[in-house]
């Protein structure tokens, strides 16, 4: 069933409409994966997929005989026999739930969590294969509905309410949308804003999504999972500072302590929409709306110059110079100079509409 139209006429997509057929011709080509460009670090970076784990990667052991090391070993076996009852039980359960189980044995969260990671790394399988998931954080809101694993029906077309992301991705089914792009955006205080002003309707058909800054997991698996479904263009709204950056190269290209899963959270064919740091200058923002980079900032920036997937983004790495020389800064925010809506009504429509991504 297809959503009834509400937002600009159909022309207005016309740009958007000529990217989809591009990245659909070139996952044709593929043969139905982007085009792999390896890079000198090729061992870790593959831009058709994302960072990913070195073939031949250094292992580190751990003996129950081993003083130093028996303690994580009897850890291990403790979470695996947990894993187990899960698996054949067919149930699941959150690291948290895990960690409760027994909180004086484990000590504290984090320990839970990267023996976790390491089981999952060790036995080469997705988190949620151990029948173990994450708690959401997440929010989406737009031109989607889909049934979840225990039969509840959800549609996130509720205007001024977003709904929040499933905490079982794998098991949500019938999903439903005719969306022309899924938006990313950044953070909660302005993905709020963009639905206070109404901006799925007005841009109907469209996807919002927010993992309200760093995302959790199973907000990139939806982003993921929408992608795979829909071949939906996919762009982000960040502010421009080298930790909005981070934050896009995540949905993008992975992170390192993920690598191992690389292939089932990132979805390289994501654009960069905006903030970008060359709009600072084009639509005249005030200094005094800017921030200046801190020396934090500034080594972020420097670490995100020197990695390798920015070989394959010039026009990027061109943004990320400008910030750099200009040693300043912006949130989204900055753009309320303008106008209060000036985001909603102005900015992001036409950046859709005359292509203004990168």
């Amino acid at each position: 069933m297809a959503f009834a139209p509400m937002g600009p006429e159909a022309s207005f997509f016309e740009v958007l409409d000529r990217h989809r057929t591009s990245l659909l011709a070139d996952l044709r080509s593929a043969g139905g994966e982007p085009a792999t460009r390896e890079t000198r670090l090729a061992s870790r970076f593959d831009d058709s997929v994302g960072l990913q784990m070195v073939p031949h990667c250094i292992t580190r052991k751990v003996k129950s005989d081993s003083p130093k090391s028996i303690q994580k070993f009897a850890l291990i076996l403790k979470i695996l026999s947990m894993i187990y009852k899960l698996v054949q039980s067919n149930t699941y359960a959150t690291k948290r739930d895990i960690y409760y189980t027994d909180s004086q044995l484990f000590g504290n969260q984090t320990i839970v969590d990267n023996i976790i990671s390491d089981i999952s790394c060790m036995l080469k399988v997705p988190r949620r294969s151990l029948h173990i998931i994450s708690t959401s954080k997440g929010l989406i809101a737009g031109n989607l509905r889909y049934i979840e694993e225990d039969g509840t029906k959800v549609n996130c077309t509720g205007g001024a309410t977003a709904v929040a992301v499933p905490s079982n991705i794998q098991g949500i089914r019938n999903l439903i949308t005719d969306a022309k792009f899924l938006l990313i955006v950044e953070k909660d205080a302005t993905f709020q804003r963009l639905l206070d002003d109404n901006f799925c309707k007005k841009m109907s058909p469209c996807i919002m999504v927010t993992g309200k800054g760093v995302p959790d997991l199973n907000t990139r698996l939806l982003v993921k999972k929408l992608w795979d479904t829909f071949r939906t263009p996919v762009f982000t709204l960040v502010d421009a500072d080298p930790y909005g950056i981070e934050i896009m190269c995540i949905y993008k290209y992975g992170s390192m302590s993920m690598s191992f899963e690389a292939h089932n959270l990132t979805v390289p064919a994501i654009r960069w929409l905006g903030l970008l740091p060359s709009d600072l200058k084009r639509l005249n923002i005030p200094k005094d709306s800017l921030i200046p980079l801190t020396k934090r900032d500034q080594m972020k920036l420097d670490s995100i110059l020197q990695r390798p997937y920015v070989t394959c983004q010039p026009f990027w790495r061109k943004e990320m110079e400008i910030m750099a020389d200009s040693k300043m800064k912006a949130e989204i925010q900055a753009l309320t100079f303008l106008s209060s809506d000036y985001l909603s009504r102005v900015y992001l429509p036409n950046k859709l509409r005359f292509g203004g991504w990168i």
